[in-house]
């Protein structure tokens, strides 16, 4: 285990001493709001410092065995007793530093939210559209194979059958810390279905995810601040969605920010629900700004979120999938479209543990 990893583990065995000194204070535990944020801590401290012990009694049993080994010449038995500890000792040391370094990397608090996925349709007219919700349907499919629930919160239909936009949300564990890497442009590269020449075409759609805010911590706003307009919903939905005005549109006057939702049968759930899309908005835009001020002393490779960032390209002739922020090219187009986007997740978030790591160590 490198050095600076073995001094912050150290760090957390001392912290845990002092957190609990702490909870055992009297004044402390008078105080419930205090008592309830060191106990949180403790929780956090305590289980990577449970893990970096293991860690130091593994080592010590891999060090023994390794002394067993050299004074067992001529001892077949003690022989192959040392190396076999020695050979589960080096599994789990290997196993228990990778936990480590997981454990160590900063955590955004957002990841444990639901989100809010916006697919907007750009260039490439009806194809894009298209594009649009086969956008929708792949993160659809990806979320119910990962057992969130899905629902649409608004949408605007072209006349092919595709969207000029749409707002998903999704609600799960850890759905943001899985989708939040697929903010940005999307290409895709293909024969529409309107080509009658048999041309490849390339049309583009954005992608916006959003963390949804937590209702106690969510910023707050200024009743004068929003414009609400009241419409007739659009599309399926039966009678009742053509007889009354129940969708809502509202709009955040300072920042000119706009979110609605028609899903809703009522005016009133389909209110809350476009309160709480502009709020996520919002809190993004603020996002978004202070991103913007760190990349400007240091520019991630992900996680940017801007939408003209071109993050993908979809390759239907050669069934091919690339994802250009870390040169990720995979030959399974057809399976990651129908939801099998696992892969991409994955080596996204991989990809992000390793620049944690690599800061971690840069300021040590």
């Amino acid at each position: 285990m490198k050095p600076f990893l073995r001094q912050q583990l150290a760090r957390y065995t001392d912290r845990l001493g002092e957190l609990e000194f702490l909870l055992s204070r009297e004044d402390i535990m008078k105080d419930m709001k205090q008592f309830l944020l060191l106990s949180r801590e403790h929780t956090d401290v305590g289980a990577v410092a449970s893990r970096w012990a293991r860690y130091q009694q593994r080592e010590a049993d891999f060090q023994a065995a390794q002394e067993m080994l050299s004074d067992s010449k001529g001892d077949e038995d003690m022989s192959a007793m040392a190396q076999e500890e020695i050979d589960t000792a080096t599994a789990e040391l290997a196993q228990l530093e990778l936990e480590l370094q997981r454990m160590l990397l900063p955590k955004d608090p957002d990841d444990a939210r639901n989100a809010f996925i916006e697919i907007r349709a750009g260039t490439g007219g009806d194809e894009s559209a298209l594009f649009a919700a086969d956008l929708a349907r792949m993160y659809t499919r990806y979320c119910d194979a990962k057992g969130w629930k899905t629902e649409v919160m608004s949408a605007s239909e072209s006349e092919l059958g595709g969207y000029k936009e749409v707002v998903l949300r999704i609600e799960g564990e850890g759905v943001y810390g899985a989708l939040k890497f697929e903010s940005g442009g999307h290409r895709v590269q293909r024969v529409p279905a309107t080509e009658t020449q048999g041309r490849i075409h390339t049309s583009a759609c954005t992608v916006a995810v959003l963390a949804e805010p937590d209702e106690q911590e969510a910023i707050k706003i200024n009743p004068s601040d929003l414009r609400i307009d009241t419409y007739r919903a659009s599309g399926a939905g039966g009678q009742h969605i053509n007889k009354t005005d129940s969708a809502v549109r509202i709009t955040h006057i300072p920042t000119g920010i706009v979110a609605e939702c028609q899903d809703g049968r009522s005016q009133h759930s389909n209110k809350a629900q476009a309160l709480r899309v502009l709020t996520a908005r919002i809190q993004e835009k603020d996002r978004s700004e202070r991103a913007a001020k760190d990349a400007a002393e240091r520019k991630s490779l992900i996680g940017s979120g801007d939408r003209s960032d071109r993050i993908r390209t979809y390759n239907f002739p050669q069934g091919r999938f690339t994802d250009h922020r870390i040169n990720l090219t995979l030959y399974k187009l057809l399976p990651i479209m129908d939801g099998d986007l696992g892969d991409a997740v994955d080596a996204l978030q991989a990809f992000e543990a390793a620049q944690q790591m690599a800061d971690l160590e840069l300021n040590a």
